[in-house]
């Protein structure tokens, strides 16, 4: 089996098909970074999407002289492109809503009930939760993010969002165009300040 970098060299003399190879080998990679970005608030699919961009953007820029191993490099590139989205997402977050989903729909688009009845059912039965005991965890949960988010500084809450992702604080330093000491620097400082407000 050929390694990523003699894949990336046969793609560069005219081979077209290793790039399926590269995709298809590092597709799972893709999905289980997209599955941890996910808790940021971000589209899975989309962010799948975008880690299949940021694996494009590797196999296109990747320079066995100056970088890394390509799984290095693949992992900076894909991370990078999926932060981007997280980010833009983020800056939509507090836009008027453009679309609603009606509690008086069922999965096909209709309830034949007409009172919506069947779906609000469906959700009280999976989640086992009153409505109330659910608006009030979801309330004391926003409450406690937003206390640690206006807590920290916007280097802090973008080091955050990626470490919350899994990433190591070099690979953080890396995305974000800083150096390792300032990065780890601002995960003790996080962390004291999110004790301090869980006190």
């Amino acid at each position: 089996m050929k390694s990523d970098e003699e894949l990336i060299i046969a793609l560069r003399d005219g081979d077209a098909r290793t790039i399926e190879v590269i995709i298809d080998r590092y597709k799972e990679f893709v999905r289980k970074k997209a599955g941890s970005m996910f808790i940021l608030g971000a589209d899975r699919d989309d962010l799948i999407q975008e880690g299949m961009i940021g694996l494009y953007n590797a196999v296109r820029d990747y320079d066995a002289g100056r970088d890394a191993s390509f799984y290095t490099f693949a992992d900076l590139c894909v991370s990078r492109q999926m932060y981007k989205a997280v980010e833009a997402g983020n800056r939509k977050k507090h836009a008027p809503l453009n679309s609603y989903v009606s509690i008086y729909d069922d999965e096909k688009g209709s309830d034949a009930t007409g009172d919506g009845s069947a779906l609000l059912e469906k959700i009280l039965s999976e989640t086992g939760k009153s409505p109330e005991d659910m608006v009030i965890d979801r309330e004391q949960t926003q409450i406690l993010e937003q206390k640690i988010y206006d807590s920290l500084s916007d280097f802090e809450r973008k080091v955050l969002n990626l470490r919350l992702t899994g990433l190591e604080y070099t690979d953080i330093a890396r995305i974000l165009g800083r150096d390792a000491k300032s990065t780890d620097n601002a995960l003790s400082r996080i962390k004291a300040k999110v004790r301090k407000i869980l006190q």
